[in-house]
């Protein structure tokens, strides 16, 4: 696939725009990335019963948060592409975790509570997702946006380049094997390294 995104400091620009309410900067950061974060829901929304337009549903709100989270000032470091994505990461996963327990929820009649999607992961995968889910708020999502680049760098201090790529495909709705495939190992390697990463997190006490 042909990368078309666009310069890193045109993003930057877009950013500064949107929040002085610039609706053409909400339009070209649109353009940009909704189908990304399409992607990501559909990804989040996997064997979850629902219409097949969700995703886009779902991707139109967390674009529609975004952009009010900005202009009123919530996401004070948000200032680039790298800040960028990995907030419009954890709200689309949030909002795909709020559909799923509205599903939930309405199958049950409305009543009792839903456990949402954490409960059909391994231990370790449920530290990794709770760090984009366990919060369904934008001011969350900005929290994680503001750690990211600190979670990051607990992971390179061991000198594995590979926990920095797979934890990032992690919370990006990658499944182990598509990790696997994509660093060039097995499975099973995948998922020690999670262990490593959620391991090395909650010792950091950010996990």
């Amino acid at each position: 696939m042909t990368d078309v995104s666009p310069h890193f400091s045109t993003v930057s620009q877009w950013i500064a725009q949107l929040k002085t309410g610039d609706a053409h900067a909400a339009q070209r950061l649109w353009e940009t990335y909704f189908q990304r974060m399409v992607q990501l829901a559909r990804q989040r929304l996997e064997g979850a019963p629902r219409r097949a337009a969700d995703e886009e549903d779902v991707a139109l709100s967390a674009f529609k948060s975004f952009c009010l989270g900005a202009q009123a000032g919530r996401f004070s470091k948000l200032m680039d592409a790298d800040s960028l994505w990995p907030l419009l990461m954890a709200i689309t996963a949030n909002k795909s975790v709020d559909l799923i327990r509205e599903n939930n929820r309405q199958k049950r009649g409305g009543t009792g509570k839903s456990s949402g999607v954490g409960e059909k992961m391994p231990a370790h995968e449920s530290s990794l997702s709770d760090l984009i889910s366990r919060e369904p708020t934008p001011e969350f999502a900005a929290q994680i946006s503001d750690n990211l680049q600190h979670l990051l760098k607990v992971l390179d201090a061991t000198g594995d380049q590979d926990l920095r790529r797979i934890a990032i495909l992690k919370m990006d709705g990658y499944s182990n094997q598509d990790i696997a495939e994509s660093v060039g190992c097995v499975r099973r390697s995948v998922e020690r390294k999670l262990q490593l990463i959620a391991g090395l997190w909650e010792k950091d006490g950010v996990a």
